[in-house]
């Protein structure tokens, strides 16, 4: 068996194959990362979970253990966050690919990272498939810049076509090896599935339908039909006018009528990525942490992806709390706090035991006894409050791997401190690459 090829894997029965005080989810179906990083085969991976559970540096963990093993990387990011660029060294992130100073290249591997801008990509998409005079009047209509800039789905509709482009070859021929995707937070970072029927909904939408209507409408017939059109929108526009003001509905007719011809492309390549989102070549990872409601939001996205017939390679689970001396359980520990700060069980040495020799418990000792007492007595009940942390995160994880069984899990330990540099992202991403054999 290569390195490259994945063990086979265990019954994935609840409960099954989990060893004794082991994690029984990770023991489930293990996620050997390694295999999918190296595969020619993977072109895209999409990270995708809850807001704050890591997806951000699990992205860029993967990018970097990716390009250092021998793979031309890059890593978009649609979240606002800016911790990506931060944690590669780069001074700031845009819409063009940037290259990652310090990665180990030896392989032949590189990393670039990106972030998502959403008019910029809007913008390019206008400038190449439009003739530069109705470009112009494109980019510089005001409900345009208004859409271009916040409309609601548009940052997910461009996230597909950035994907799209990117998993393109470029003019020179170039390509990338991976894409790695870190998608917005919480449920919304699925909403990029939902963009190109948004998309076709609006663009059919009969309201867009009757702003169309004149620029295709010609002669009598023509101004008959729009001055119909506009005379059952009257008591609307005039009311939208009020609102918004009146120039407003004469800068969508603009709008739409410069938009016309490109519709239709918009459609049909977000078609294309969504096609290229379910081909073999995507996995999608979800990341969550040890948490209740995170791993709910997990479960949603299992079986969203699996609705959509999105192809999951497994579940990232982060920040997972461990302890050195796991085998003294919260209520021995807590039992043993309460005699130290009652004074129960400690021998105070000469002049405290009674006539038969036996310690006289309850007796106090000198202050630096006393003192060593209630740190051990602190010491116990900060480990008793961490077993009972390990407990819960156990009991949630539990109950995940007893509704998805199937689902491969990769587990990373919480860190002390946050990531920040190329050297934190290296050893999540061996944690994520040695979580099997922990498993």
């Amino acid at each position: 068996m290569t390195d490259k090829t994945p063990p086979p894997r265990k019954s994935a029965g609840p409960g099954a194959g989990a060893a004794p005080g082991g994690n029984p989810l990770a023991a489930e179906v293990p996620l050997v990362v390694d295999p999918l990083l190296d595969d020619p085969g993977t072109r895209i991976i999409v990270c995708c979970g809850a807001g704050g559970v890591g997806k951000t540096t699990t992205a860029a963990a993967l990018g970097v253990r990716a390009a250092e093993r021998g793979r031309r990387t890059v890593v978009l990011t649609i979240d606002p966050a800016r911790r990506l660029a931060q944690s590669m060294g780069l001074t700031e992130l845009d819409n063009t690919p940037r290259p990652v100073p310090g990665i180990d290249g030896e392989a032949g591997g590189e990393l670039h990272a990106m972030m998502l801008d959403m008019k910029r990509t809007f913008d390019e998409i206008v400038e190449a498939h439009a003739d530069p005079e109705r470009a112009q009047a494109i980019l510089g209509n005001p409900f345009y810049q208004s859409l271009s800039a916040g409309f609601a789905g548009t940052q997910e509709y461009m996230a597909m076509e950035k994907l799209g482009q990117l998993r393109s070859p470029s003019d020179d021929g170039e390509e990338w090896d991976l894409i790695v995707v870190d998608t917005p937070p919480s449920r919304s970072a699925l909403d990029f599935l939902d963009a190109p029927k948004r998309l076709g909904s609006f663009l059919d939408g009969r309201f867009i339908r009757m702003l169309m209507a004149p620029a295709k409408a010609g002669g009598r017939a023509g101004m008959k039909f729009v001055n119909l059109g506009m005379a059952g929108l009257s008591m609307f526009t005039g009311a939208l006018n009020k609102l918004l003001g009146t120039g407003l509905l004469s800068d969508v007719q603009t709008f739409v009528a410069a938009m016309d011809t490109m519709f239709g492309g918009f459609r049909t390549r977000a078609d294309a990525t969504y096609r290229l989102l379910q081909a073999p070549g995507t996995a999608f990872l979800v990341v969550a942490a040890p948490e209740r409601d995170a791993l709910r939001e997990a479960a949603y996205f299992v079986e969203r992806l699996a609705e959509d017939r999105m192809p999951l390679a497994g579940l990232v689970l982060n920040r997972v709390h461990g302890s050195g001396a796991a085998d003294l359980s919260a209520e021995r520990a807590l039992a043993a706090a309460e005699n130290l700060e009652e004074g129960r069980i400690v021998d105070r040495g000469d002049g405290k035991e009674k006539k038969d020799g036996a310690p006289s418990p309850g007796r106090p000792g000198t202050q630096d006894e006393d003192e060593a007492d209630q740190l051990a007595a602190a010491l116990l009940r900060l480990h008793a409050e961490r077993m009972q942390l390990l407990t819960r995160e156990r009991r949630t994880r539990d109950r995940f791997a007893a509704l998805h069984p199937e689902v491969p899990v990769a587990e990373v330990g919480a860190l002390a401190g946050d990531v920040h540099d190329l050297a934190g992202l290296r050893a999540i991403g061996a944690q994520l690459a040695h979580a099997a054999e922990s498993a």
